[in-house]
Protein backbone atom coordinates (compact mmCIF):
# COMPACT_ATOMS: atom_id res chain seq x y z
CA UNK A 1 0.00 0.00 0.00
CA UNK A 2 1.40 3.36 -1.04
CA UNK A 3 2.10 5.79 1.76
CA UNK A 4 -0.07 8.94 1.66
CA UNK A 5 1.84 12.20 1.18
CA UNK A 6 0.55 15.30 2.90
CA UNK A 7 1.88 18.75 1.90
CA UNK A 8 2.39 20.93 4.96
CA UNK A 9 3.89 24.29 5.65
CA UNK A 10 6.57 24.78 8.28
CA UNK A 11 4.03 26.29 10.62
CA UNK A 12 1.75 23.29 10.30
CA UNK A 13 4.64 20.88 10.91
CA UNK A 14 5.57 22.78 14.09
CA UNK A 15 1.99 22.60 15.31
CA UNK A 16 1.77 18.87 14.58
CA UNK A 17 4.93 18.17 16.56
CA UNK A 18 3.57 20.06 19.59
CA UNK A 19 0.25 18.21 19.34
CA UNK A 20 2.07 14.83 19.29
CA UNK A 21 3.87 15.88 22.48
CA UNK A 22 0.49 16.66 24.06
CA UNK A 23 -0.91 13.26 23.01
CA UNK A 24 2.14 11.53 24.51
CA UNK A 25 1.56 13.35 27.81
CA UNK A 26 4.88 15.20 27.46
CA UNK A 27 3.18 18.61 27.35
CA UNK A 28 -0.01 20.01 28.82
CA UNK A 29 -2.64 21.72 26.72
CA UNK A 30 -2.04 25.05 28.48
CA UNK A 31 1.72 24.88 27.82
CA UNK A 32 1.06 23.90 24.19
CA UNK A 33 -1.30 26.86 23.78
CA UNK A 34 1.37 29.19 25.17
CA UNK A 35 4.00 27.80 22.80
CA UNK A 36 1.72 27.98 19.74
CA UNK A 37 0.34 31.40 20.80
CA UNK A 38 -3.27 30.21 20.60
CA UNK A 39 -5.94 29.50 23.17
CA UNK A 40 -6.09 26.12 24.97
CA UNK A 41 -9.59 25.72 23.52
CA UNK A 42 -8.15 25.87 20.01
CA UNK A 43 -5.53 23.27 21.02
CA UNK A 44 -8.36 20.89 21.96
CA UNK A 45 -10.08 21.49 18.61
CA UNK A 46 -6.86 20.65 16.74
CA UNK A 47 -6.41 17.50 18.84
CA UNK A 48 -9.93 16.35 17.91
CA UNK A 49 -9.29 16.94 14.16
CA UNK A 50 -5.97 15.06 14.30
CA UNK A 51 -7.68 12.18 16.14
CA UNK A 52 -10.44 11.98 13.51
CA UNK A 53 -8.46 12.60 10.28
CA UNK A 54 -4.90 11.81 11.21
CA UNK A 55 -2.01 14.17 10.57
CA UNK A 56 -3.91 15.68 7.65
CA UNK A 57 -6.35 17.21 10.11
CA UNK A 58 -3.84 19.96 10.89
CA UNK A 59 -4.00 21.23 7.28
CA UNK A 60 -6.40 24.11 6.69
CA UNK A 61 -9.67 22.88 5.19
CA UNK A 62 -9.80 25.62 2.55
CA UNK A 63 -6.48 24.68 0.98
CA UNK A 64 -6.93 24.18 -2.77
CA UNK A 65 -10.42 25.72 -2.70
CA UNK A 66 -11.33 29.26 -3.76
CA UNK A 67 -11.70 31.75 -0.93
CA UNK A 68 -15.18 32.51 0.32
CA UNK A 69 -14.32 36.22 0.08
CA UNK A 70 -13.06 36.07 -3.49
CA UNK A 71 -14.50 38.76 -5.75
CA UNK A 72 -16.77 37.66 -8.57
CA UNK A 73 -15.11 36.97 -11.91
CA UNK A 74 -17.52 39.38 -13.62
CA UNK A 75 -16.41 42.22 -11.32
CA UNK A 76 -12.76 41.35 -11.94
CA UNK A 77 -13.21 41.57 -15.71
CA UNK A 78 -15.08 44.85 -15.38
CA UNK A 79 -12.33 46.39 -13.25
CA UNK A 80 -9.57 45.18 -15.57
CA UNK A 81 -11.42 46.59 -18.58
CA UNK A 82 -11.63 49.95 -16.80
CA UNK A 83 -7.93 49.85 -15.99
CA UNK A 84 -7.07 48.88 -19.56
CA UNK A 85 -9.13 51.75 -20.96
CA UNK A 86 -8.10 54.59 -18.62
CA UNK A 87 -5.50 53.61 -16.01
CA UNK A 88 -3.15 51.32 -17.93
CA UNK A 89 0.03 53.13 -16.82
CA UNK A 90 -1.16 53.83 -13.26
CA UNK A 91 0.33 52.14 -10.23
CA UNK A 92 -1.91 49.84 -8.16
CA UNK A 93 -2.33 52.35 -5.33
CA UNK A 94 -3.30 55.29 -7.55
CA UNK A 95 -5.49 53.11 -9.78
CA UNK A 96 -7.34 51.72 -6.74
CA UNK A 97 -8.08 55.27 -5.53
CA UNK A 98 -9.56 56.29 -8.88
CA UNK A 99 -11.51 53.05 -9.23
CA UNK A 100 -13.11 53.77 -5.86
CA UNK A 101 -14.18 57.19 -7.18
CA UNK A 102 -15.67 55.43 -10.21
CA UNK A 103 -17.74 53.15 -7.99
CA UNK A 104 -15.49 50.07 -8.35
CA UNK A 105 -13.88 49.60 -4.93
CA UNK A 106 -11.06 47.06 -4.78
CA UNK A 107 -8.12 46.67 -2.44
CA UNK A 108 -4.68 47.74 -3.55
CA UNK A 109 -3.12 44.28 -3.16
CA UNK A 110 -5.90 42.52 -5.05
CA UNK A 111 -5.63 45.01 -7.89
CA UNK A 112 -1.85 44.66 -7.84
CA UNK A 113 -2.12 40.88 -8.37
CA UNK A 114 -4.59 41.33 -11.21
CA UNK A 115 -2.44 43.98 -12.91
CA UNK A 116 0.65 41.77 -12.68
CA UNK A 117 -1.26 38.87 -14.25
CA UNK A 118 -2.45 41.10 -17.09
CA UNK A 119 1.03 42.68 -17.54
CA UNK A 120 -0.25 46.14 -16.62
CA UNK A 121 2.21 46.38 -13.76
CA UNK A 122 5.71 45.04 -13.32
CA UNK A 123 7.01 44.52 -9.78
CA UNK A 124 10.04 46.62 -9.02
CA UNK A 125 13.31 44.93 -8.30
CA UNK A 126 14.85 45.66 -4.95
CA UNK A 127 18.12 47.43 -5.68
CA UNK A 128 21.04 47.37 -3.29
CA UNK A 129 21.47 50.95 -2.13
CA UNK A 130 24.21 52.66 -0.24
CA UNK A 131 23.78 52.74 3.51
CA UNK A 132 22.77 56.14 4.87
CA UNK A 133 22.10 56.99 8.49
CA UNK A 134 18.43 57.45 9.22
CA UNK A 135 17.46 60.90 10.44
CA UNK A 136 14.42 61.49 12.61
CA UNK A 137 11.88 64.06 11.52
CA UNK A 138 11.88 67.43 13.19
CA UNK A 139 9.52 67.67 16.14
CA UNK A 140 7.35 70.64 15.17
CA UNK A 141 5.71 72.05 12.07
CA UNK A 142 7.89 74.81 10.63
CA UNK A 143 11.19 73.84 12.24
CA UNK A 144 12.68 72.81 8.88
CA UNK A 145 11.36 73.37 5.35
CA UNK A 146 13.05 71.85 2.27
CA UNK A 147 12.98 73.44 -1.17
CA UNK A 148 14.06 72.10 -4.54
CA UNK A 149 13.01 71.99 -8.20
CA UNK A 150 12.44 69.15 -10.66
CA UNK A 151 12.59 69.41 -14.48
CA UNK A 152 10.11 66.99 -16.01
CA UNK A 153 7.45 66.73 -18.70
CA UNK A 154 4.77 67.57 -16.16
CA UNK A 155 2.20 68.40 -18.85
CA UNK A 156 3.44 65.58 -21.11
CA UNK A 157 2.79 66.50 -24.75
CA UNK A 158 -0.19 68.74 -24.01
CA UNK A 159 1.83 71.77 -22.86
CA UNK A 160 5.30 73.26 -22.65
CA UNK A 161 8.21 71.80 -20.72
CA UNK A 162 8.37 73.31 -17.24
CA UNK A 163 9.90 73.03 -13.78
CA UNK A 164 8.13 72.13 -10.56
CA UNK A 165 9.42 74.16 -7.61
CA UNK A 166 8.25 72.63 -4.33
CA UNK A 167 8.61 73.05 -0.58
CA UNK A 168 7.93 70.32 2.00
CA UNK A 169 7.87 70.51 5.78
CA UNK A 170 10.13 67.96 7.41
CA UNK A 171 7.87 67.27 10.40
CA UNK A 172 4.46 66.95 8.72
CA UNK A 173 5.13 66.46 4.95
CA UNK A 174 2.88 69.40 4.11
CA UNK A 175 3.80 70.78 0.71
CA UNK A 176 3.54 73.88 -1.45
CA UNK A 177 4.45 73.82 -5.13
CA UNK A 178 4.28 75.82 -8.35
CA UNK A 179 5.03 75.13 -11.99
CA UNK A 180 7.28 77.59 -13.80
CA UNK A 181 8.92 77.78 -17.19
CA UNK A 182 12.41 78.26 -15.73
CA UNK A 183 14.17 77.47 -12.47
CA UNK A 184 15.19 81.08 -11.81
CA UNK A 185 15.77 83.19 -8.73
CA UNK A 186 12.49 85.05 -9.24
CA UNK A 187 10.44 81.83 -9.51
CA UNK A 188 12.06 80.37 -6.39
CA UNK A 189 11.35 83.60 -4.50
CA UNK A 190 7.75 83.57 -5.74
CA UNK A 191 7.28 79.98 -4.52
CA UNK A 192 8.82 80.85 -1.16
CA UNK A 193 6.41 83.79 -0.92
CA UNK A 194 3.47 81.42 -1.30
CA UNK A 195 4.66 79.40 1.70
CA UNK A 196 5.31 82.54 3.78
CA UNK A 197 1.84 83.97 3.15
CA UNK A 198 0.24 80.59 3.86
CA UNK A 199 2.06 79.55 7.04
CA UNK A 200 4.56 82.23 8.13
CA UNK A 201 8.34 82.25 8.56
CA UNK A 202 9.93 78.83 9.25
CA UNK A 203 12.93 78.46 11.52
CA UNK A 204 15.31 76.92 8.95
CA UNK A 205 15.33 76.51 5.18
CA UNK A 206 17.07 73.48 3.61
CA UNK A 207 18.22 73.57 -0.02
CA UNK A 208 20.92 72.12 -2.22
CA UNK A 209 24.09 73.99 -3.22
CA UNK A 210 22.71 75.39 -6.46
CA UNK A 211 23.96 78.81 -7.52
CA UNK A 212 20.48 80.21 -6.79
CA UNK A 213 21.05 79.52 -3.08
CA UNK A 214 24.84 79.37 -2.70
CA UNK A 215 27.12 82.19 -3.96
CA UNK A 216 29.78 81.20 -6.45
CA UNK A 217 32.03 84.25 -6.07
CA UNK A 218 33.36 86.56 -3.36
CA UNK A 219 31.22 89.17 -1.67
CA UNK A 220 30.91 92.64 -3.17
CA UNK A 221 33.29 95.32 -1.95
CA UNK A 222 30.58 97.11 0.04
CA UNK A 223 29.62 93.83 1.76
CA UNK A 224 33.25 93.08 2.55
CA UNK A 225 33.67 96.52 4.14
CA UNK A 226 30.59 95.91 6.28
CA UNK A 227 31.85 92.42 7.21
CA UNK A 228 28.87 90.64 5.61
CA UNK A 229 29.37 87.22 3.98
CA UNK A 230 28.66 86.64 0.32
CA UNK A 231 24.98 85.88 -0.32
CA UNK A 232 22.78 85.27 -3.32
CA UNK A 233 19.52 87.13 -3.82
CA UNK A 234 17.70 84.18 -2.23
CA UNK A 235 20.12 84.06 0.69
CA UNK A 236 19.76 87.79 1.25
CA UNK A 237 15.96 87.42 1.38
CA UNK A 238 16.24 84.60 3.96
CA UNK A 239 18.60 86.72 6.05
CA UNK A 240 16.19 89.68 6.06
CA UNK A 241 13.36 87.34 7.08
CA UNK A 242 15.42 85.87 9.94
CA UNK A 243 15.40 82.34 8.47
CA UNK A 244 18.45 80.10 8.86
CA UNK A 245 19.79 78.63 5.61
CA UNK A 246 21.14 75.05 5.63
CA UNK A 247 22.88 73.61 2.56
CA UNK A 248 22.73 69.92 1.71
CA UNK A 249 26.00 68.21 0.85
CA UNK A 250 24.48 65.28 -1.07
CA UNK A 251 21.19 64.31 -2.76
CA UNK A 252 20.58 61.73 -0.02
CA UNK A 253 20.66 64.49 2.59
CA UNK A 254 17.44 65.94 1.15
CA UNK A 255 15.82 62.57 0.58
CA UNK A 256 12.37 63.69 1.72
CA UNK A 257 11.89 66.17 -1.10
CA UNK A 258 13.58 63.83 -3.58
CA UNK A 259 11.01 61.16 -2.71
CA UNK A 260 8.30 63.81 -3.01
CA UNK A 261 9.29 64.48 -6.62
CA UNK A 262 9.35 60.76 -7.34
CA UNK A 263 5.77 60.48 -6.10
CA UNK A 264 4.59 63.63 -7.88
CA UNK A 265 6.08 62.52 -11.18
CA UNK A 266 3.72 59.56 -10.96
CA UNK A 267 0.61 60.99 -9.31
CA UNK A 268 0.53 64.64 -10.36
CA UNK A 269 1.20 63.91 -14.03
CA UNK A 270 -1.68 61.43 -14.22
CA UNK A 271 -4.06 63.63 -12.23
CA UNK A 272 -3.45 66.56 -14.60
CA UNK A 273 -3.91 64.22 -17.55
CA UNK A 274 -7.34 63.17 -16.28
CA UNK A 275 -8.21 66.84 -15.68
CA UNK A 276 -7.06 67.69 -19.25
CA UNK A 277 -4.76 70.49 -18.08
CA UNK A 278 -2.51 71.88 -20.82
CA UNK A 279 -1.22 75.25 -19.53
CA UNK A 280 1.02 76.28 -16.66
CA UNK A 281 -1.58 78.72 -15.31
CA UNK A 282 -4.29 76.04 -15.16
CA UNK A 283 -1.80 73.60 -13.59
CA UNK A 284 -0.93 76.03 -10.79
CA UNK A 285 -4.61 76.62 -10.09
CA UNK A 286 -5.19 72.85 -10.02
CA UNK A 287 -2.27 72.42 -7.62
CA UNK A 288 -3.51 75.06 -5.19
CA UNK A 289 -7.22 74.24 -5.17
CA UNK A 290 -7.38 70.47 -5.66
CA UNK A 291 -4.13 68.53 -5.55
CA UNK A 292 -2.36 70.03 -2.51
CA UNK A 293 -5.44 69.80 -0.20
CA UNK A 294 -5.93 66.19 -1.33
CA UNK A 295 -2.25 65.46 -0.72
CA UNK A 296 -2.36 66.85 2.83
CA UNK A 297 -5.38 64.68 3.67
CA UNK A 298 -3.66 61.50 2.45
CA UNK A 299 0.06 61.93 3.11
CA UNK A 300 0.64 64.54 5.81
CA UNK A 301 1.46 63.23 9.29
CA UNK A 302 0.96 64.62 12.76
CA UNK A 303 4.11 66.18 14.29
CA UNK A 304 5.54 64.89 17.52
CA UNK A 305 5.08 68.32 19.08
CA UNK A 306 1.80 70.20 18.48
CA UNK A 307 3.52 73.60 18.62
CA UNK A 308 3.68 75.50 15.34
CA UNK A 309 7.23 76.82 14.97
CA UNK A 310 6.33 79.28 12.21
CA UNK A 311 6.65 82.95 13.12
CA UNK A 312 4.30 85.65 11.98
CA UNK A 313 5.18 88.18 9.33
CA UNK A 314 5.62 91.53 11.05
CA UNK A 315 5.03 94.99 9.57
CA UNK A 316 8.77 95.23 8.90
CA UNK A 317 8.63 92.16 6.65
CA UNK A 318 7.39 93.70 3.41
CA UNK A 319 7.50 90.69 1.13
CA UNK A 320 7.23 92.74 -2.05
CA UNK A 321 10.52 94.44 -1.08
CA UNK A 322 12.33 91.44 0.45
CA UNK A 323 11.42 88.95 -2.29
CA UNK A 324 13.09 90.94 -5.04
CA UNK A 325 16.31 91.10 -7.05
CA UNK A 326 18.66 93.96 -6.15
CA UNK A 327 21.86 95.43 -7.58
CA UNK A 328 24.14 98.28 -6.51
CA UNK A 329 24.41 101.15 -9.01
CA UNK A 330 25.54 104.77 -9.26
CA UNK A 331 23.12 107.44 -10.45
CA UNK A 332 24.27 109.27 -13.56
CA UNK A 333 24.18 113.03 -14.02
CA UNK A 334 20.82 112.79 -15.78
CA UNK A 335 19.28 110.87 -12.84
CA UNK A 336 19.34 107.52 -14.63
CA UNK A 337 20.81 104.10 -13.79
CA UNK A 338 21.79 101.27 -16.11
CA UNK A 339 20.97 97.62 -15.42
CA UNK A 340 21.14 94.60 -17.71
CA UNK A 341 21.43 96.70 -20.85
CA UNK A 342 18.49 99.00 -20.01
CA UNK A 343 18.35 102.55 -18.70
CA UNK A 344 15.95 103.50 -15.92
CA UNK A 345 15.20 107.05 -14.92
CA UNK A 346 13.78 108.76 -11.85
CA UNK A 347 10.67 110.85 -12.63
CA UNK A 348 11.13 114.60 -12.23
CA UNK A 349 8.67 114.85 -9.34
CA UNK A 350 10.64 112.25 -7.32
CA UNK A 351 14.14 113.68 -7.72
CA UNK A 352 15.78 114.28 -4.33
CA UNK A 353 18.72 116.38 -3.28
CA UNK A 354 22.01 114.49 -3.44
CA UNK A 355 20.64 111.85 -5.79
CA UNK A 356 22.94 112.75 -8.67
CA UNK A 357 26.10 110.63 -8.47
CA UNK A 358 24.89 108.76 -5.36
CA UNK A 359 25.48 105.05 -4.80
CA UNK A 360 22.05 103.39 -4.60
CA UNK A 361 20.30 100.03 -4.97
CA UNK A 362 18.03 99.26 -7.87
CA UNK A 363 15.33 96.71 -7.11
CA UNK A 364 13.26 94.55 -9.47
CA UNK A 365 10.19 93.15 -7.76
CA UNK A 366 8.24 90.05 -8.67
CA UNK A 367 5.45 92.09 -10.27
CA UNK A 368 7.96 93.47 -12.81
CA UNK A 369 8.22 97.00 -11.36
CA UNK A 370 11.60 98.66 -10.76
CA UNK A 371 12.44 100.81 -7.75
CA UNK A 372 15.44 102.81 -6.59
CA UNK A 373 16.36 102.70 -2.91
CA UNK A 374 17.92 105.96 -1.69
CA UNK A 375 18.43 106.84 2.01
CA UNK A 376 15.75 104.34 3.11
CA UNK A 377 13.16 105.65 0.64
CA UNK A 378 11.88 104.01 -2.53
CA UNK A 379 11.65 105.98 -5.76
CA UNK A 380 9.78 104.41 -8.64
CA UNK A 381 11.78 104.04 -11.83
CA UNK A 382 10.53 104.34 -15.37
CA UNK A 383 12.12 102.78 -18.41
CA UNK A 384 14.01 105.17 -20.64
CA UNK A 385 13.53 104.39 -24.33
CA UNK A 386 16.59 103.88 -26.44
CA UNK A 387 17.60 106.88 -28.61
CA UNK A 388 16.58 106.50 -32.26
CA UNK A 389 19.42 105.27 -34.47
CA UNK A 390 21.12 107.78 -36.76
CA UNK A 391 19.79 107.64 -40.30
CA UNK A 392 22.20 105.93 -42.67
CA UNK A 393 23.47 107.99 -45.60
CA UNK A 394 22.15 106.99 -49.03
CA UNK A 395 24.50 104.78 -51.00
CA UNK A 396 26.81 106.64 -53.42
CA UNK A 397 26.46 110.04 -51.65
CA UNK A 398 29.08 111.68 -49.47
CA UNK A 399 28.41 113.94 -46.50
CA UNK A 400 28.16 117.63 -47.48
CA UNK A 401 31.55 118.52 -46.01
CA UNK A 402 33.40 115.94 -48.07
CA UNK A 403 31.85 116.77 -51.43
CA UNK A 404 34.23 119.73 -52.06
CA UNK A 405 37.30 117.69 -51.03
CA UNK A 406 36.69 114.94 -53.51
CA UNK A 407 39.98 115.48 -55.48
CA UNK A 408 42.27 116.08 -52.49
CA UNK A 409 45.00 113.48 -52.21
CA UNK A 410 45.88 112.04 -48.79
CA UNK A 411 48.80 113.72 -47.03
CA UNK A 412 52.06 111.75 -47.63
CA UNK A 413 53.98 110.32 -44.72
CA UNK A 414 56.69 112.68 -43.46
CA UNK A 415 60.27 111.28 -43.51
CA UNK A 416 62.88 113.40 -41.63
CA UNK A 417 66.08 114.33 -43.65
CA UNK A 418 69.48 112.91 -42.65
CA UNK A 419 70.60 116.15 -40.97
CA UNK A 420 67.44 116.50 -38.92
CA UNK A 421 68.17 117.03 -35.18
CA UNK A 422 66.05 113.98 -34.43
CA UNK A 423 68.59 111.89 -36.36
CA UNK A 424 71.85 113.65 -35.32
CA UNK A 425 71.25 114.11 -31.59
CA UNK A 426 73.31 111.70 -29.51
CA UNK A 427 71.92 110.94 -26.08
CA UNK A 428 74.58 111.03 -23.35
CA UNK A 429 77.52 111.95 -25.71
CA UNK A 430 78.99 115.17 -26.93
CA UNK A 431 78.41 115.83 -30.61
CA UNK A 432 81.35 115.94 -33.07
CA UNK A 433 81.69 119.60 -34.04
CA UNK A 434 83.48 118.80 -37.30
CA UNK A 435 80.52 116.94 -38.62
CA UNK A 436 78.25 119.88 -38.00
CA UNK A 437 80.28 122.37 -40.09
Amino acid sequence: METERIAMSQRERDRLRVLHEVKQKQLTQVEAARRLKVSDRHVRRMLIRVGERGDGGIVHQLRGRPSNRKLAARLEQKILARVRHRYADFGPTLAAEHLAKDGLPVSRETLRKWMIQESFWRPRRQRVKAVHVWRERRAGFGELVMQDSSPFRWLEDRGPACQLIALIDDATSRIWARLAEHDSTEENLRTLGGWLRRYGRPVAHYTDRNSIFRPTGPAALAEQLRGDPARTQFGRALNELGIEWIAAHSPQAKGRIERLFETLQDRLVKEMRLAEIDTIEAANQFLELRFIPEWERHFSVAPRHPRNAHRRLGPEHRLEEILSVRAARQVAQDHTVSWEGNRWGVPRDQVRAGLRGAHVEIERRLDGSHWLRFHGRYLRLQHCPEPPPRPASPSGLRPPGLAAKKNIQPKPKYIPPPQHPWRTFLYGRKPDISTLR
